[in-house]
């Protein structure tokens, strides 16, 4: 499919109306990996991200050659499924972005555990070699710091491994609010899993304890967040969002409390979110966030400053420069464009915000879809082009349509 450069152009207009999001990617590509270990889970609310459905496609897969393409989280979760399924080979493998994003922490992991795992091209990245076997050993040791992605791979294969896993961790735990998600998904199929001071075990799990087991997935909350980016940039917005959760178990959800500080209200209802522009809401000069528990919201929330001139220091975001692209040095560049001045670090973000952007700047999104949907709302107060606008696939492939129609 050919890149394509769409015009963006709603300043002076006011977003309103009702959109369903469907389910969490995050969620989603969860309960897919434990479907296939357990075989009796019902999935209500999938999500139609092109990551799931690339994760599903692979899982349904008898092939020895499996490519996901983009997708991170299939790479990793489908790692630690491969190694511990008896008897599969496979070759896992990736696009040209994904053959460089470290994977070696999973895989030293897994190793430990006495799989047979091989890198067939550059040491500690994907393509993998994988031959599947039982996995008794049921100890490893791993650092708090890194993405949890790695842990919640090894966490969701924990209740099917012979003898369970403990995972002891060697530094403080980030991205909690992804671990927590696992936690809470695995106890919901029964396992018994716990903290036992820096380690978490995961007892085997014999079988499940309904015959059919139902589970529905909330809508995604790092989704919703274009949208509360869309009221906040607003005079008078207002949207409806479809199936959120008050007590949610994801991370993102923190976006009704951040929000406030941009001036939008979120109230929850049957099932719903409504979201609405405070008509008396005055701009504080700067904020700071630490953002270590939820580093995919950091790109919408600098964003969203940005349109306000608001100046910011965000923390916590250690974990962006290994995402689809580096997405600190891919917002500093873009940032800079619109006419704010940008200093990353390893971990950090600070931007001065400019008293008048820059127009008709083009976004590049680096085929990073969160580059894409970020800088979607910043129309509201500048004219702007956005590249490669299909790269919303991977995670919300039906973005664009519910972007515009708030503006019918």
């Amino acid at each position: 499919m050919l890149a394509q450069t769409i015009s963006l152009d709603y300043r002076n207009q006011n977003p309103s109306g009702e959109i369903i999001i469907t389910g969490s990617k995050s969620e989603s590509n969860r309960w897919l990996i434990l479907q296939k270990l357990w075989g009796n889970i019902v999935i209500d609310n999938l999500s139609n991200a092109e990551d799931t459905l690339l994760l599903q496609k692979a899982l349904l897969s008898e092939d020895e050659i499996i490519d996901i393409n983009h997708a991170g989280t299939a790479m990793r979760f489908l790692t630690s499924y491969f190694a511990s399924t008896e008897e599969r080979k496979v070759i896992l493998t990736g696009s040209d972005r994904m053959k460089n994003r470290p994977i070696a922490v999973l895989v030293d992991a897994l190793l430990s555990l006495n799989a047979e795992i091989s890198y067939l091209e550059k040491n500690g990245f994907p393509p993998l070699k994988i031959t599947g076997k039982k996995l008794y050993k049921n100890c490893v040791t791993l650092a708090g710091n890194m993405s949890s992605q790695y842990i919640s791979s090894l966490l969701l294969i924990a209740p099917a491994l012979p003898n369970g896993l403990t995972i002891n961790f060697n530094t403080e735990i980030t991205s909690r609010p992804y671990l927590d998600m696992t936690i809470a998904q695995l106890k919901e199929i029964g396992a018994n899993i716990f903290w036992d001071n820096n380690s978490l075990i995961v007892e085997p799990l014999k079988n499940l304890s309904k015959k059919e087991f139902k589970v529905v997935v909330e809508s995604d909350w790092s989704a919703a967040s274009y949208f509360y980016s869309t009221i906040a940039l607003s005079k008078n917005g207002t949207v409806t969002l479809n199936y959120f959760q008050q007590k949610s178990k994801q991370g993102d959800a923190v976006l009704s409390e951040i929000y406030k500080l941009f001036g939008v209200s979120t109230t929850f209802k049957n099932n719903q979110i409504y979201l609405k522009k405070d008509k008396n809401f005055e701009c504080p000069n700067s904020i700071e966030l630490d953002l270590v528990n939820t580093p995919d919201i950091a790109q919408t929330i600098v964003v969203t400053c940005l349109g306000l001139e608001i100046d910011c220091v965000l923390t916590g975001l250690h974990t962006l420069k290994i995402k689809e692209t580096d997405r600190l040095q891919a917002l500093k560049n873009e940032l800079e464009k619109l006419g704010a001045i940008v200093v990353i670090t390893e971990n950090s973000l600070q931007m001065i915000t400019p008293k008048q952007l820059n127009k008709e700047v083009t976004i590049e999104t680096y085929h990073d879809h969160r580059m894409a949907m970020s800088f979607a709302p910043l129309s509201l107060k500048t004219p702007l082009y956005i590249e490669d606008v299909n790269v919303v696939e991977k995670s919300y492939p039906e973005f664009w349509n519910d972007f515009k129609q708030l503006f019918i």
